[in-house]
């Protein structure tokens, strides 16, 4: 919480501890002013510029107070005795014929519970299933049984992709030739991987002698490539292809580059 001393308007930070000390008094850490903190007390500053704190108008009447957090209990002895009293009498009296008689009767309904509990844990294992769907058509024990299934539905799965099996042969960063304030940077990719998979989105890193970032950009294969069959066909396994962005430059610091594949 926040308070302002009265006569040098400094404004300071105190805990709840600090007020219940000496009941709302503090003293002044610059004038040594003894003040009441519960004035200008607030949970927030104002937004700045600020000068003063808002003083608390005073109240005829205190605050009634209608949200409770906690009322303690009664002795554990007292309830301990209190058990034991309504126990022994529950234990030597005998319940009427109709209220036994209407507990023997009463229907079991555990079956709409269970079959909801079912379903619910179905719900869950479907949601669960389909946030971590990439991970199960990336790994290739679960690609071993979904193709089969998805060739006799029709559908065609996803490219399986693989970040760690794409390689970097060559990359390369000049001016632009027509466009002034601007830089090329090319790159060849390979596939190393045993299957085709889609092409990478491609996070570029310019940075200067101490290896401090000075400019960052994420291409998509949209940005770096202009066929969508191309796109949609992926990078096929063992290939290679060369990889162009036209991006600014960012100034004489940037010395250094890096490609990171996503």
């Amino acid at each position: 919480m926040y308070t302002q001393c009265p006569e040098c308007q400094t404004i300071y930070k105190l805990a709840g501890a600090d007020l219940a000390g000496a009941h709302g008094s503090v003293r002044c850490g610059h004038c040594a002013a003894v003040f009441d903190a519960l004035w200008t007390l607030t949970a927030q500053l104002p937004p700045e510029p600020l000068d003063y704190l808002d003083v608390h108008p005073a109240q005829a009447e205190p605050p009634q107070l209608d949200l409770p957090v906690f009322r303690p209990s009664p002795p554990d002895a007292m309830l301990f005795v209190e058990a034991v009293e309504r126990s022994e009498a529950e234990a030597h009296a005998t319940p009427p014929a109709f209220a036994a008689s209407r507990r023997r009767e009463r229907p079991t309904r555990s079956a709409p519970w269970l079959f909801a509990s079912l379903l619910l844990a179905i719900s869950l294992t479907a949601q669960v299933a389909w946030a971590e769907r990439g991970r199960w058509i990336d790994g290739a024990h679960a690609r071993a049984w979904l193709e089969p299934i998805c060739e006799r539905l029709g559908c065609r799965l996803p490219l399986r992709h693989d970040a760690n099996t794409l390689a970097l042969l060559s990359r390369d960063i000049r001016p632009h030739p027509s466009v002034p304030g601007a830089l090329i940077i090319s790159a060849t990719l390979r596939n190393d991987a045993a299957f085709a998979q889609p092409y990478p989105t491609v996070e570029v890193v310019l940075s200067d002698l101490d290896e401090k970032r000075i400019a960052m950009r994420r291409f998509q294969p949209r940005e770096y490539l202009a066929d969508p069959r191309a796109i949609a066909r992926g990078l096929d396994a063992g290939a290679s292809t060369s990889l162009v962005f036209e991006v600014a430059d960012p100034g004489q610091d940037a010395v250094a580059f890096e490609f990171k594949f996503e």
